[in-house]
């Protein structure tokens, strides 16, 4: 069993690789010479690392970016929590997260701009001209514009899915084309310079798959090892086909205020850009 202190230092661990996008220590020690000198070899973030930006907003889904947030880490990348101020923003899970860039202090050139999800932050920040103005700002100019879930239509109402194909979650991806991007019913989907996932957990998926861009193949592949990725659910349930239409209708009839709240965002951020959509696949 793990204890307290041994999961303290897990954390710092993981937050020095981020480049402190986890508040932690400017040291971490393990005790020893030795294994202050490893921790800190593992530490060491590389001259070449990739710059991500992860957007941060009130009531995301933590998962969302928790699962490629850990991706990145283990690829040592320089990672920025980027939201207005540095104020710690609600979660589903009840566990505030406080950014570690404001977007003024965002670099302007990244390789990576990540969205993530979360029905009801997502509704606020489509409309939010000064969310809006950052993605579109910063995506003009990034290597690699993504996000997952419900992320994937805030990086629409930013314009930056207009002509592309893509995905998200899966209650709410008929709202893409009303943002211009033509849904594709793919867990990960790439067109370009654009990577989009699915639902939550398509987090991993997504991440591995753009480690495979940012640090190729064998990397990625190391990093799947390193977190054990072999899914094994105990119920094949996790897509629409899957779970079939009485337990798809059963899930929908639980969200319906949502998902409408959600059209209407989608809908109004469409007429803003200016897409002609009927928002039908």
């Amino acid at each position: 069993m793990i204890d307290s202190l041994d999961r303290r230092k897990m954390l710092l661990a993981l937050g020095a690789l981020a480049g402190s996008a986890i508040a932690a220590p400017a040291q971490v020690s393990t005790g020893t010479k030795a294994g202050d000198d490893h921790m800190r070899q593992m530490m060491a973030i590389p001259p070449d690392a990739p710059k991500i930006a992860m957007l941060m907003y009130p009531k995301m889904v933590a998962l969302d970016l928790i699962d490629p947030m850990t991706v990145f880490t283990i690829l040592r990348s320089r990672i920025g929590l980027v939201w207005k101020d540095k104020t710690p923003v609600s979660t589903d899970i009840g566990i505030p997260i406080g950014a570690t860039q404001t977007f003024d202090e965002c670099p302007r050139d990244l390789d990576v701009l990540f969205v993530p999800g979360g029905i009801m932050g997502s509704i606020d920040v489509m409309g939010d001209a000064s969310v809006l103005a950052f993605l579109a700002d910063r995506g003009a100019r990034a290597k690699w514009v993504t996000s997952i879930c419900t992320g994937g239509l805030v990086l629409g109402a930013a314009g930056l899915l207009n002509g592309y194909n893509a995905t998200a979650h899966w209650a709410v991806t008929d709202l893409l084309p009303l943002l211009g991007a033509r849904h594709v019913d793919q867990r990960v989907v790439t067109d370009r310079n654009r990577v989009t996932g699915a639902g939550a957990t398509a987090g991993l998926d997504f991440a591995l798959a753009l480690a495979v861009r940012l640090r190729g193949e064998e990397e990625a592949r190391r990093v799947q090892l390193v977190l054990e990725y072999a899914p094994a659910p105990p119920f094949t349930s996790g897509t629409p086909s899957e779970a079939g239409p009485a337990r798809v209708a059963e899930a929908r009839s639980k969200r319906t205020w949502m998902d409408a709240q959600a059209r209407r965002a989608a809908e109004e951020a469409g007429r803003r850009l200016g897409i002609n959509a009927s928002g039908a696949e």
